[in-house]
């Protein structure tokens, strides 16, 4: 727009965020059709429909094409005629009210006509000597482009501007090691630093503070501008010159350009983060292999000096590397991690002793691994075969034949006291029979026995594991499928027991005896409940007693005196 007419905002139409701030209404408009925006006053006409769905946001850069008219048709205003697009902040009361609200309803390429009552517009004023007080305008408007310009931190302190659109939807994480180029300058212009390409981990930052809180919102291949305040650049302390490069002064605001080139994924594949993993390369699709699967792979196994113990598939006409997962055929760190993987990825694994070869030394192919030395696969995922789900079985009978095998297993596990094994095999045997709608009555039968079984060994490995309230749960699907089951009741009153619910467990242990009265286990279980529960008896009525003589002797004592200084 001319500079004598640069649409400025309405007299008291500030705060355009806090007072209106309006949905999208273009997606549900057709073509010719005419909608109110808002409670105002304010009215859309789509003339022609724009691209996707996307529109700009408060703070965007937009740039448009706009005639505008009163509502006699007299024209004022025209960035058409003069050949220039007209290029405004988007929610910054830099045009009329009736604009800002409008053109956040608008799509890429869009065209519409926005009916502006006056008090979205210029009010009784008007704009002499082309508007009048009071005055409707019109203004047909084409949504050319705009570039995006966010606030990252919500408080002004990053400004980032997408100049290059980037990949995909996935932004890096903490531990991921991102690999950016970056010009640093001073408002007026002054080089403070410039890297063609440098790595570092994002959890761990580099140059500034901006750099990471602007990466942590980019994608692969985005290229940005950023105007950051003091306190995301040097503070009030600054930053001494170095070499070719200026200093920053206190309290100085910086201009960044930052691309986000790539970045490599690092998870913690175990929960206490003692098994890491580095994507090197992206593997294909989304399946990854199961517990159970057959896995093949190449890997190099590496000390912490470099030193290789191990390399298998590499060679020429050598064989992949193959194990079965979940059966403890390789070190627990490797097993866990390669479960993560897709088909074709490759992956750095950084692996704590705890999860590689323990406080022993270990003999292998190349060299010794010595005690509690923290090792390094490189592991490429070349081909795996996932072990069957129940939802992969079409014949009923291969799905209890399934629940059988694993149930074996489990019980084999379970004999050898590894009872978190154990428990996932049993958990996999309930999944292949879980659903049994399909079965005919001789298979429902078997289906039942397995579940019964399989929930009370299951229930077993968790009173080992200390996982009380789980064991309760499998003990309370037992009774559900027979009532008068003496394990489950036995095992579930163990679980109330350990959680202190003194009377469900009596409950159990006396229905179970009411059906077993001879048990030898139930009764010596019943002898320790009775212990418990005196002892709980003891504990109150010390605790209860302890607090009534303290409650009686500050009543018999009465307040303490005052404290007098004898200095006044």
């Amino acid at each position: 727009m001319e500079n004598d007419f640069d649409m400025p905002p309405a007299e008291g139409l500030e705060g355009l965020d806090e007072e209106m701030d309006m949905p999208e209404v273009s997606s549900g408009m057709k073509v010719g059709e005419e909608k109110e925006i808002g409670k105002e006053g304010l009215k859309k006409k789509l003339v022609k429909e724009g691209e996707g769905w996307d529109t700009p946001d408060n703070g965007d850069e937009v740039q448009v094409h706009y005639t505008g008219t009163l509502l006699d048709g007299t024209k004022f205003d025209s960035s058409r005629d003069r050949g220039e697009p007209f290029t405004f902040t988007l929610g910054q009361g830099q045009v009329i009210k009736g604009w800002d609200v409008g053109i956040k309803t608008m799509k890429k390429g869009e065209n519409a006509v926005f009916t502006i009552p006056a008090a979205l517009a210029y009010g009784e004023s008007g704009s002499p000597p082309t508007i009048p007080p009071n005055a409707t305008l019109q203004f047909d408007v084409d949504l050319l482009s705009w570039v995006s310009v966010k606030d990252i931190c919500k408080d002004g302190g990053i400004f980032k501007k997408i100049v290059k659109e980037g990949e995909k939807w996935e932004n890096p994480k903490d531990l991921d090691e991102v690999f950016v180029k970056y010009e640093a300058t001073l408002e007026d212009g002054t080089l403070v630093e410039k890297s063609d390409g440098v790595e570092f981990t994002v959890q761990n930052g580099h140059f500034c503070p901006a750099l990471v809180k602007a990466v942590k919102t980019m994608k692969k291949g985005e290229k940005v501008t950023l105007l950051v305040k003091p306190q995301y650049a040097f503070g009030d302390k600054g930053k001494p010159a170095s070499g070719d490069e200026a200093a920053v002064p206190p309290n100085a605001s910086l201009n960044i350009t930052l691309e986000l080139v790539s970045w490599k994924t690092v998870s913690s594949v175990t929960d206490d983060k003692k098994v890491m993993k580095k994507i090197l390369k992206d593997g294909e699709g989304y399946e990854k292999p199961n517990e159970g699967a057959i896995v093949k792979l190449k890997l190099i196994g590496k000390l912490l000096d470099g030193t290789i113990f191990s390399k298998k598939g590499h060679a020429e006409g050598e064989e992949l590397f193959e194990f079965k997962t979940d059966e403890e055929q390789v070190i627990q760190g490797l097993d866990r991690a390669v479960i993560t993987m897709k088909k074709g990825e490759v992956a750095l694994l950084t692996i704590a002793p705890e999860y590689a070869f323990g406080s022993v030394e270990s003999k292998q192919d190349l060299t010794v691994v010595p005690p509690n030395s923290t090792i390094f696969y490189e592991v490429e995922l070349v081909s795996f075969e996932k072990e069957k789900e129940s939802w992969d079985m079409k014949d009923t009978q291969e799905k209890i034949e399934a629940a059988t095998k694993k149930k074996e297993e489990g019980n084999a596990l379970f004999k050898v006291g590894k009872y978190a094994r154990a428990t996932k095999r049993y958990d996999k045997a309930g999944k292949y029979i879980e659903y049994d709608n399909s079965f005919t009555d001789d298979e429902k039968k078997q289906s039942k026995a397995l579940k019964i079984t399989c929930n009370l060994n299951n229930a077993a490995c968790k009173l080992k594991l200390k996982d009380y309230k789980q064991a309760e749960k499998l003990c309370t699907k037992v009774l559900e499928l027979e009532s008068r089951n003496v394990k489950a009741l036995y095992r579930r009153a163990q679980a109330y027991i350990n959680m202190a619910d003194l009377e469900l467990a009596e409950f159990d242990i006396k229905k179970a005896l009411e059906i077993d009265p001879d048990n030898r286990d139930l009764k010596v279980e019943y002898k320790n409940l009775k212990e418990k529960v005196k002892e709980y008896n003891k504990k109150d009525a010390k605790f209860y007693g302890n607090m009534f003589a303290k409650m009686n002797k500050t009543h018999q004592s009465g307040p303490a005196p005052m404290s007098i200084d004898s200095k006044a």
